[in-house]
């Protein structure tokens, strides 16, 4: 087979033109979350819509490599894939711009125009504080939690997501972030242990650290590994490992520190 990196098809872009949108696709879910089966399918259904004539997708943890071939030509080019964060909104805009592209909506050069003006959707930070904080102090009040317990849930649940929120924004290690936001967290929850606020103040600990829990990774992880991907399952399911690691070390360094002892 023979090597090129110009080639025509049947769309007025040229081979390797049509690669690079192609692994975009890819590279932007892999980037947002979403699944390996849903990266290999989507980026393959868009590759065959725009002309080529195959498309092959090869993922890593980190990286993708996709291979166009068209009418003997043979066009590989990889990108590394750095997390941006779990963000279905950017999922599912490109599943959309898959099935236009299927349909004859778009062409080439209307997915690449579409590609440039996506920006993932992100809810202002109070928002995300002031619901991060009532679904932990929630789950509380599911628990039995009387209202003081629910209203320190709240804080601790509050102030520990605008910890998290501003060592992302400063591009801290996510596990060094996760661990932070645990101690600071579990501090503040852990109050009610030392003063005893209300009936059950032990509710507030683990509640508060909810929002800490890893499940979306986990759920990728173990979809990867049932539908056959297990290296990037298994990449994943470590990453979740680690990150609830640093969350129980954030925990017991705090309760530590404060003496406190069991939930």
């Amino acid at each position: 087979m023979q090597q090129s990196t110009e080639s025509s098809c049947s769309s007025p872009f040229p081979q390797r033109e049509l690669t690079r949108i192609t692994i975009r696709i890819g590279q932007l879910l892999m980037q947002h979350g979403a699944e390996s089966a849903l990266i290999e399918t989507l980026t393959r259904r868009v590759g065959l819509a725009l002309g080529v004539g195959s498309v092959e997708v090869s993922l890593a943890n980190d990286a993708l490599i996709v291979t166009t071939l068209y009418r003997e030509h043979c066009v590989t080019t990889t990108r590394r894939c750095p997390d941006r964060g779990i963000n279905m909104q950017m999922v599912s805009e490109l599943q959309r711009i898959c099935i236009m592209t299927e349909k004859g909506l778009l062409d080439g050069r209307g997915v690449r125009r579409r590609l440039d003006r996506l920006q993932p959707l992100h809810y202002p930070r109070p928002l995300v504080i002031l619901m991060v904080g009532l679904s932990c102090a929630s789950f509380a009040r599911l628990a039995g939690a009387d209202w003081p317990v629910f209203a320190l849930t709240f804080v601790a649940a509050a102030c520990g997501i605008g910890v998290r929120q501003e060592l992302a924004l400063r591009h801290f290690n996510p596990l060094l972030n996760f661990a932070v936001t645990a101690f600071v967290t579990t501090l503040i929850s852990s109050l009610g242990l030392l003063y005893q606020w209300g009936e059950q103040p032990f509710l507030a600990v683990p509640s508060a650290v909810l929002m800490l829990v890893p499940g979306f990774p986990l759920i990728n992880a173990a979809a990867d590994m049932v539908k056959g991907y297990i290296n990037t399952g298994l990449a994943r399911w470590t990453l979740a490992t680690l990150l609830t690691m640093a969350t129980s070390i954030g925990i017991i360094s705090a309760m530590n520190l404060l003496g406190v002892r069991g939930w």
